[in-house]
């Protein structure tokens, strides 16, 4: 049997006066920078698709925290009304705890931070990233929404990947017109033949090596003392 490359652990995480569930992923060789993944539109920590990107960054030395952003109570609202996945503001404020958290804990205190975002998730990540422009050193959105950060859009410096299925045409023309409003380094990456939940056979696996590649270039260690607590 082959052996994990990366310890998985169940944990609470104290965010804006609440805990969220995450599940924590550190690989067993060195570490090279952390990714913390934000979730949207009915999704959590559970999504298969994000534990699949997850897991190829653990590969690649990459640790990796997938948080659940609400709450059981407030899940089963949503649900239901289909509400608090489009709050965004909300969604930043605890993506930006969550980074907090992590600028301060092991084993990703001292570690580049890169976040990953997911639908709406996306634009909770662009303004986590806005507002901790020093801990925060890449962000990649798959199938995301970062028009719905749009003002906070000019104050994201960091490098930030775009990642869309060719078929998912709406969001494709969302996500040129947002990254020309990014203050920094954008690159918009179209998957050829995916739909926007690259459920097509092989779209998955691009958009893991994609960002695989992204954290990779640009995570680094963090200067004793630089971040943004």
């Amino acid at each position: 049997m082959s052996v994990p490359r990366a310890i998985h652990q169940s944990l609470q995480v104290p965010v804006a006066g609440v805990l969220l569930e995450a599940d924590l992923g550190v690989p067993r060789e060195s570490t090279r920078g952390a990714v913390l993944f934000a979730h949207g539109s009915g999704s959590g920590r559970d999504s298969s698709r994000n534990r699949y990107v997850a897991d190829e960054l653990n590969r690649a030395g990459l640790v990796t925290v997938l948080a659940d952003l609400l709450l059981g109570e407030e899940e089963q609202l949503d649900l239901r009304t289909a509400a608090l996945r489009f709050d965004i503001d909300l969604l930043a404020r605890r993506v930006t705890g969550l980074t907090d958290w992590a600028a301060d804990s092991e084993p990703t205190a001292g570690l580049g931070t890169g976040l990953f975002g997911a639908s709406t998730g996306a634009a909770a990540a662009l303004i986590a990233a806005a507002n901790r422009p020093n801990t925060v050193q890449a962000v990649v959105s798959r199938g995301g929404r970062p028009d719905l950060a749009d003002a906070h859009l000019p104050k994201v410096g960091q490098p930030t990947l775009l990642i869309v299925g060719e078929r998912d045409l709406i969001v494709i023309d969302l996500n040129r017109t947002a990254a020309q409003k990014v203050g920094g380094e954008t690159r918009l990456e179209i998957i050829p033949g995916a739909t926007h939940l690259f459920e097509e056979p092989g779209t998955l696996e691009q958009v893991a090596h994609l960002a695989r590649d992204w954290f990779l270039r640009h995570l680094r260690p963090l200067p004793r003392g630089e971040n943004d607590g």
